[in-house]
């Protein structure tokens, strides 16, 4: 339970105020749900936590404080979560200390590379087809899944125009880095 000054019952708090007991219940929740969705479990706990954060971005140290684990092991989320788009990294002014950002409309953006990962699947696959042949069960099988692949792409396309126009409605501040912001 939080008081009106802010400070959970063990007296903890965040940087605004917030109860850290109930911060660190979602940062590991919602860490936990990415992680059974296929993430490696420290950068889903990475993320959570700068999701979590109001500025989105957090250093080392701070990261290994909040959620209690080596910065090593900061060091390995934070390598994947770049690897994959969903962090940035930059340099604190006048400082040697890296800080880790979200990248601006993450989820726009880890959607948006996926679809360049289907493109390449998609070419892959096209050459399996044409090895294994269209009239063998495997070249079939693969037909379908470039088939499927095609389809997904269509549609994230025109889904990610359509967020465009819908997060017009919904007031959020624009954003550069794609069409229509």
């Amino acid at each position: 339970m939080t008081s009106e000054t802010g400070t959970s019952e063990t007296g903890r708090t965040t940087r605004s105020g917030r109860d850290a007991e109930a911060v660190s219940r979602f940062v590991e929740r919602f860490a936990s749900e990415m992680t059974e969705a296929g993430m490696q479990r420290m950068a889903s706990r990475v993320f959570a936590a700068l999701l979590a954060d109001d500025d989105g971005s957090m250093t080392s140290a701070e990261l290994a404080m909040a959620l209690q684990i080596s910065p090593a092991a900061v060091s390995g989320a934070v390598n994947y979560l770049t690897q994959v788009s969903m962090v940035g990294r930059e340099r604190e002014p006048g400082s040697r200390r890296d800080r880790y950002r979200l990248i601006d409309e993450v989820w726009f953006t880890t959607f948006a590379s996926r679809d360049r990962v289907l493109t390449r699947w998609e070419s892959t696959l096209r050459e399996g087809v044409r090895i294994l042949g269209e009239d063998t069960p495997a070249g079939a099988r693969i037909a379908e899944t470039v088939a499927f692949f095609e389809f997904l792409q269509a549609e994230l396309v025109g889904m990610m125009d359509r967020w465009d126009e819908h997060r017009k409605t919904l007031g959020f501040p624009p954003h550069a880095g794609h069409a229509g912001a």
